[in-house]
């Protein structure tokens, strides 16, 4: 591998960029953004060029998209023609199946594998980069491949290895139901105008999730629905057990599950 091109050198992008560059890459690496995010990627030295996708996929080996969903799928319908042939395209998308499906119907003379790095930061931004971000961190890959695993595993992640349906079964849960869960949560909150005065760690760190933008959502919501959709049945269901046990000797029971759950995934 001799030069990787990013499309999207935002936080996801910058890192990546980073981290390679720290696992070893001595290649190129080109830089496929908006005007402001490639100015802020030059000046940290993130990139070393910047050009338009068509152009930067015909120079690459690889080609890494960071984009929204939205994004990384408009990437697939236009990449083919323009890729090396055999290269390896890439991506990090929260959501895997209509990623895969696009992938699969648009590519044909290069190499896809679906990605998805469980990393991030409150902060977004090539300015907030960091060549750490993955390490110990899960990173989801959806097929084998023998050129791409040693440079996960090089910059520090875990390699995980998912169907996109079971991916996107798993984060409705632990990723895409905590956001709504913390959704919900302020939006009560909010109606109490003094609950400010005797908000604690516990709401601030239920509902950080709830500052995330809309925008980053919106492609999640509409391609992982149903997934979603299940995840808040069981977890509304989940509720009313709760909301039932309130005066009831099996709360203890509930709690002491919860708790079991909870140590296990932090080991």
């Amino acid at each position: 591998m001799n030069s990787v091109s990013i499309a999207g050198v935002g936080l996801m992008g910058g890192s990546f960029a980073l981290a390679l560059r720290k696992a070893g890459f001595r290649g190129r690496i080109t830089g496929v953004s908006s005007p402001a995010a490639i100015e802020a990627a030059l000046a940290r030295g993130v990139i070393d060029e910047a050009l338009p996708l068509d152009e930067a996929a015909a120079g690459a080996d690889w080609i890494y998209l960071a984009r929204p969903i939205g994004g990384i799928l408009a990437s697939l319908d236009a990449l083919d023609p323009h890729v090396k042939p055999g290269a390896l395209i890439t991506d990090a998308g929260s959501t895997k199946r209509a990623i895969v499906d696009r992938a699969a119907a648009a590519i044909h003379r290069a190499r896809f594998v679906g990605g998805h790095p469980l990393a991030g930061k409150e902060s977004s931004g090539v300015e907030h980069a960091d060549a750490n971000l993955f390490r110990g961190r899960p990173y989801v890959l959806t097929s084998r491949d023998a050129e791409l695993e040693p440079w996960i595993e090089r910059i520090g992640a875990r390699l995980v290895f998912l169907s996109p349906e079971e991916h996107d079964r798993l984060v409705a849960v632990t990723s895409h139901l905590p956001q709504l869960i913390s959704t919900a949560l302020a939006s009560v909150i909010g109606t109490e105008p003094d609950a400010a005065q005797v908000a604690g760690p516990a709401a601030l760190d239920l509902t950080r999730l709830a500052a995330s933008p809309y925008e980053i959502w919106s492609d999640i919501f509409s391609t992982n629905a149903e997934p979603i959709d299940t995840a808040l049945a069981a977890f509304i269901a989940k509720l009313e057990e709760l909301r039932a046990a309130l005066h009831s000797p099996t709360m203890e029971q509930a709690f002491d599950q919860a708790a079991a759950a909870a140590k296990a995934l932090r080991r």
